[in-house]
């Protein structure tokens, strides 16, 4: 089965060796069919702390590495 990839942005980087990134979606709304945003918060394992607050990355899912953290960065970030 295929990994899930997201994209997102970095909301903290204070932690050691882990950053929260926040991934938003577009849902419509089920009575009046308008588009909604929704956000996500996901811990991710950033292994050599190069990611900061405001940066745009892709993370993907992985094994649990920590109680909340089930995503690791991808290494490049996006544009």
């Amino acid at each position: 089965m295929p990994k899930r990839i997201l994209q997102g942005v970095v909301v903290s980087d204070k932690m050691d060796k882990t950053v929260v990134v926040r991934v938003e979606r577009r849902v419509m709304h089920p009575l009046y069919k308008k588009f909604i945003r929704r956000s996500k918060k996901y811990h991710a394992h950033d292994e050599n702390n190069s990611f900061k607050a405001g940066d745009w990355v892709r993370i993907e899912e992985c094994r649990p590495i920590s109680k909340n953290k089930n995503w690791v960065v991808l290494s490049e970030p996006v544009a």
